[in-house]
């Protein structure tokens, strides 16, 4: 008897996880086949998943040093023979050079979005839920924050930080967190009125075991819309950062200090500017496309 207890429990644990991988598998195919519909989330998924390998796997496939000078073959333009992008004012490889220069942006946007999020989310969470003198000082807080223009914000604390990859993160996350913890706030304001929430704590459920089980599992769709979109304006802000010096130092690639260097020789190596732009604008826009993309699909709305 007790054996065929047991396997009866071995058996039910079986069933429930055979379940649970057929609704991810239903759902992962569910969200292919939404993306497959869509020929502009398909365009942004396709760049996205570009970035993210040339980000991983740049050195690899470069076909020069990026580093590497040769001042005998500096400012050839496109399509000279070895080097089809042309070279730089020192002769470097202007393919190569923004290939590697993937993963700058790639760290940047990925770290930021997460680091940003995570303490926005939190900080949102509290203010919403909490509310009382709480939610008023984060939310001057936050205010105040707004009202700065993000990229002049950004560069104010860089160029307290000074130069480099980490302080650019972390200026961009000091100026990032606060659009996390407004949205997430207002979808907190909005949570904790709901029946469900009402109950839990009227039957007297701990105020952390309602946020962890009610709260956040809520809060997954407009987090995950807000980041695809603000990854852009990251990545965006760092290229203006480091076209002003505050960024990424030269010669380490980067497609803002290549704008930078570039700018002085806009009219008789038009190159050097405008692949680093055209990296930018389609980095940018794939991201865009993508998060337009996750917001109508996740849009329940969308689904009905």
């Amino acid at each position: 008897m007790v054996r065929n207890s047991a396997d009866a429990k071995i058996e039910e644990v079986t069933v429930v996880v055979e379940k649970k991988e057929k609704k991810k598998d239903s759902k992962l195919k569910y969200y292919l086949k939404e993306l497959k519909k869509s020929p502009t989330g398909l365009f942004g998924a396709t760049i996205l998943l570009v970035i993210v390998f040339l980000g991983i796997f740049g050195n690899l496939v470069a076909p020069h040093d990026p580093m590497a000078m040769n001042l005998a073959q500096k400012l050839l333009p496109p399509l000279s023979e070895g080097h089809i992008l042309g070279t730089d004012q020192l002769g470097r490889d202007m393919l190569s050079r923004i290939i590697v220069g993937t993963r700058i942006s790639l760290i940047i946007g990925t770290a930021t979005v997460i680091c940003a999020g995570l303490i926005g989310t939190i900080i949102g969470i509290i203010s919403g839920y909490f509310r009382g003198w709480v939610d008023v000082v984060i939310m001057r807080i936050v205010d105040v924050s707004l009202s700065v223009p993000f990229i002049l914000l950004v560069l104010v604390i860089s160029t307290v930080l000074g130069a480099g990859l980490k302080n650019i993160i972390i200026s961009l996350v000091i100026a990032g967190w606060v659009a996390y913890a407004r949205i997430v706030r207002g979808e907190v304001l909005a949570l904790r009125e709901k029946e469900f929430i009402v109950a839990s704590v009227a039957t007297g459920v701990p105020r952390w075991e309602i946020i962890v089980k009610h709260i956040i599992p809520n809060l997954y769709t407009p987090i995950i819309v807000l980041s695809s979109l603000q990854a852009a304006n990251y990545i965006i802000a760092e290229a203006g950062i480091s076209f002003l010096g505050f960024g990424v130092q030269p010669p380490q690639p980067a497609w803002g200090n290549m704008l930078s260097e570039g700018k002085d020789f806009i009219f008789s190596a038009w190159w050097l500017i405008t692949f680093p732009g055209v990296a930018i604008l389609l980095t940018a826009l794939g991201i865009n496309l993508l998060g337009d993309w996750l917001r109508d699909v996740l849009d329940p709305e969308y689904n009905k």
